[in-house]
């Protein structure tokens, strides 16, 4: 018997989810990554690589349905796609997936909520789309591996495309085998080099993925068709983008596991490889250092870290993110990692820049891609170390733990842009209740300084 190919497993899988298949850990997770990815993106709507996406779009002239975040602003699904999940990931503040090596909510929830409010979708199928995308893309993402990543390509922007087709697929209730083309279409369209990283291209990747998984399920929905070895065929998306595909990944039923159970979220504005790096960093500020009085220190790291965030003189805020040893040298001297600290002034400040200078940088094939370890000696001759992992949950028993961290950070990011009542209903609406999830047009109606006009 001829085994099946991974586009037409995850098109049943996809087309077959039902929101009473979302256990209760499943439907907060889902709920805490559509309260932290519309944060991120609500706060960055200000930043210049969200307004000349939106300048863009909107010059084109279409009116839509779909709320532009942090705006009064509507354009169609796939425009409103193409800047919002632009904006979730500008900020670089946004959740991040060990099993797929890449950030799952920003390439999928933007797809999902643009299409939501144009299909009129209620909260229960909005959910259940989210996590059909974030599962799909998380399994596309482990079945790359790590090769595909190390070989220079944006898992977010490639994975990230198959789960942002696999949401939309699901909204328009596509049948598995519809599903299954939309997916082939989306491989096609994968695409974001590591290259980009510092610089405006790299949340674009999240907005093309978007747009462009909404793109795939409407061409499949009109009858157009695709390679169904367009995942694991001897030219389709895994071997040719990755030295050492593990196609098994995509044969893992939804459910064993929830990956969406496993995202990790961002506490601090930066890279998530650097965020090891800062924590060990605060624990050693803890112990009582005196950040003026560092003579060096010493940062042990995965090799994961070459080329992902090592910029070793960042000119700009947005480098800065991407500059362990600058994060570090922040933590160190401020204790303040929050979007506010990763500014063009801070890089350039003497002060920090100097305390960056005397950080350096030890591979370790050792340490997890996650760990992290800190040595800092003082002028005084006296040592300071601390260690940290950053590569599990914040919670144990349920999601529910980590939810007033979540609410702080979101209150932090959104207020300034909504005012706080605005963003207080937002988030109370969010975290209510995950058995009764808020629906496309009450988001559409939260996300916005007031009703669009």
């Amino acid at each position: 018997m001829q085994a099946r190919d991974g586009c037409s497993v995850l098109g049943e899988r996809v087309a077959g989810l039902c929101f009473g298949d979302l256990g209760t850990d499943v439907r907060v997770c889902a709920a805490q990554c559509v309260l932290d990815g519309l944060g991120v993106g609500i706060a960055a709507a200000g930043e210049p690589a969200v307004g000349a996406v939106r300048s863009v779009v909107l010059a084109d002239g279409g009116r839509g349905t779909a709320r532009l975040w942090g705006t009064s602003e509507l354009a169609p699904a796939r425009d409103a796609a193409l800047v919002n999940g632009t904006a979730a990931h500008a900020l670089d503040f946004d959740d991040v997936s060990p099993a797929m090596g890449g950030h799952p909510t920003v390439p999928v929830l933007p797809a999902a909520l643009a299409l939501a409010e144009e299909l009129g979708t209620g909260g229960p199928e909005l959910v259940t789309a989210l996590v059909a995308g974030m599962e799909t893309e998380i399994r596309v993402g482990a079945a790359l591996g790590t090769a595909h990543y190390r070989r220079g390509f944006h898992t977010t922007a490639t994975a990230g495309t198959l789960g942002a087709a696999a949401a939309a697929a699901r909204l328009l209730r596509l049948s598995a085998d519809r599903t299954a083309t939309a997916l082939g279409i989306a491989a096609t369209h994968a695409a974001g080099l590591k290259s980009m990283f510092g610089t405006m291209c790299k949340p674009l990747h999240a907005g093309k993925a978007a747009a462009a998984g909404i793109l795939s399920a409407r061409l499949a929905a009109a009858g157009f068709d695709s390679a169904r070895g367009a995942l694991e065929g001897e030219q389709g998306l895994l071997r040719t983008l990755s030295d050492a595909p593990e196609p098994a990944a995509l044969h893992t039923p939804f459910g064993d596991p929830w990956h969406v159970t496993g995202v990790l979220f961002k506490y601090h504005a930066s890279c998530y490889l650097t965020h090891a790096s800062i924590e060990a960093a605060l624990a050693v500020r803890e112990q009582g250092l005196d950040p003026s009085a560092v003579d060096t220190a010493e940062i042990l790291i995965s090799p994961d870290h070459i080329g992902v965030c090592d910029i070793p003189e960042p000119r700009t805020g947005l480098e800065g993110k991407f500059s362990v040893r600058f994060a570090t040298a922040l933590a160190l001297a401020t204790g303040r990692t929050d979007e506010s600290a990763f500014t063009d002034a801070g890089v350039s400040d003497p002060g920090l820049s100097g305390l960056r200078e005397r950080v350096v940088t030890v591979s370790s094939d050792r340490l997890d891609r996650y760990q992290a370890r800190v040595t800092v000696r003082d002028r005084a001759g006296r040592t300071w170390r601390a260690e940290a992992d950053a590569g599990t949950p914040s919670w144990t028993r349920s999601p529910v733990e980590q939810s007033a961290r979540l609410a702080a950070k979101f209150d932090a990011l959104v207020a300034p842009v909504l005012g706080p009542h605005r963003a207080s209903a937002l988030r109370e609406r969010l975290l209510a209740d995950p058995g009764d999830p808020p629906s496309a047009a009450e988001l559409a109606a939260l996300t916005g300084p007031g009703a669009a006009r």
